[in-house]
């Protein structure tokens, strides 16, 4: 075959995990969805779903050509690729030799879409809408577009420095848990926070989500081979194991310490071995993959039972699952790593490999440092000039109501603007919010 020819098989694996990618947004959606009260299930599955529209738009206008563009000082990529010019259906060498670069466009796309969506969680039930689009919109250009350029993008400085980040454990978990972190503390803690308990509203919803995550990340892992080969199988498996080790590890946990299996915590740990896995998938066998699940299982519990006793509201654990699952991926990505999986990748530090531990420990801290500022900076500006969250009114009515004048559940017939009423006690004189009501009561 001809150097740079387009490979057939090869192109249909990256389309069909494109697709497998966008799922994962939904299936994001359902999970934060069922996690949430009944009062916030749309407002929550309209965080991610706006933000498939929102980020894809914007990165086909200038967030692919920040990212991923002709390299400036190993930091960003500049405005060369904008409305994709000079990305078309001819393969780019440093993207993807047999796929057209237009491909590999799309597939990082996804990417770019579900890590603002992943910040959503930490600051779930409470945040103004209007706000929140401005934030994903500053946050993906600001904040995910440099550091993905400087891991992924050929000329990126940690990528030149030799940080191995197969699928986005930094770029995308640890990134995403940093910028939750910030933000649950930005938002403030929601009302009932320590007085109530704000119990899931549908586990099985949340569950469900958690098949289609699972599902999805065979896409966000092996598709991050850009070929239908062995790597790509390696990638699969190895994602698949560490989701299970992760799973029955949480799980285990759980119940040695309340005497109960839990449902939730089985799928929050199936979520961590997979946040784990991402950077590793491309670089370690079956043996390390375990090893990385039950590693994701205990630190992510015992970040997820930290952040209870430090009163902190990271309304769906972001930054314990992601964060802290993202941070271990990335370093056990320095121990376990090996070319005898890659030959383009390094040898870990149990294969000798000091340096590549070096470099894993410094994308780390690089992405959580720049992440951290940025973040902080975005929505400090946004909190003065717009406020972040909803009045104390509008929260307790629920977003579903106070946001978007719809609600997910109907009970007793009663219109929207009467389920306001009913949710919501005002003072005499008070106007009721604007809504329109549901068909068949106009």
């Amino acid at each position: 075959m001809p150097a740079n020819a387009i490979n057939a098989g090869d192109t249909a694996w990256v389309l069909i995990s494109t697709a497998l990618v966008m799922l994962m947004t939904p299936g994001l959606a359902f999970f934060y969805g069922g996690l949430v009260r009944e009062k916030n299930v749309l407002g929550t599955i309209m965080h991610s779903f706006v933000v498939i529209a929102l980020v894809s738009l914007l990165w086909v206008t200038v967030g692919y050509s920040l990212a991923f563009g002709p390299d400036h000082w190993g930091l960003i990529g500049g405005f060369d690729w904008t409305f994709l010019r000079h990305v078309g259906q001819t393969p780019n060498p440093a993207y993807g030799s047999t796929i057209p670069h237009e491909a590999f466009m799309a597939f990082q796309m996804m990417f770019a879409v579900i890590t603002p969506a992943l910040i959503t969680g930490a600051f779930a039930e409470r945040a103004k809408f209007g706000t929140f689009l401005l934030f994903m919109a500053a946050w993906s250009l600001l904040v995910y577009a440099p550091i993905a350029h400087w891991v992924w993008a050929s000329g990126g400085w940690l990528h030149n420095f030799g940080a191995l980040d197969f699928a986005g454990g930094s770029v995308v978990h640890v990134n995403a848990g940093i910028a939750a972190l910030v933000a649950a503390i930005m938002y403030g803690r929601r009302r009932e926070f320590g007085k109530e308990a704000l119990e899931p509203h549908d586990v099985s919803m949340m569950m469900l989500g958690v098949g289609l995550l699972w599902f999805g990340w065979f896409g966000f892992n092996a598709g991050s081979a850009l070929a239908a080969n062995g790597l790509a199988v390696n990638a699969l498996v190895v994602t698949h194991v560490s989701a299970t080790a992760g799973a029955l590890t949480w799980l285990l946990l759980g119940w040695w310490q309340t005497k109960k299996a839990s449902v939730l915590g089985a799928g929050a740990g199936a979520v961590a071995g997979l946040a784990a896995i991402t950077p590793a998938a491309g670089f370690v066998d079956v043996g390390p993959a375990i090893a990385i699940g039950i590693g994701a299982g205990v630190f992510c519990y015992v970040a997820v039972q930290a952040r209870h006793l430090l009163h902190l509201d990271d309304s769906l654990d972001v930054v314990g699952v992601h964060g802290v699952g993202g941070a271990w991926g990335m370093l056990a990505t320095g121990l376990f790593a090996t070319v005898a999986v890659n030959a383009a990748g390094a040898n870990g530090l149990i294969h000798g490999g000091a340096g590549l531990f070096g470099a894993q420990a410094l994308a780390v801290g690089v992405t959580l440092g720049y992440s951290l500022v940025a973040t902080l900076a975005i929505l400090y500006v946004l909190d003065i000039l717009f406020g972040l969250r909803v009045s104390e009114e509008e929260e307790e009515m629920g977003l579903d109501l106070s946001q978007h004048g719809e609600r997910a559940y109907v009970y007793q017939g009663l219109s929207v603007v009467q389920m306001a009423d009913v949710t919501v006690p005002r003072s005499p004189g008070a106007t009721k919010p604007e809504a329109s009501r549901p068909a068949g009561q106009q």
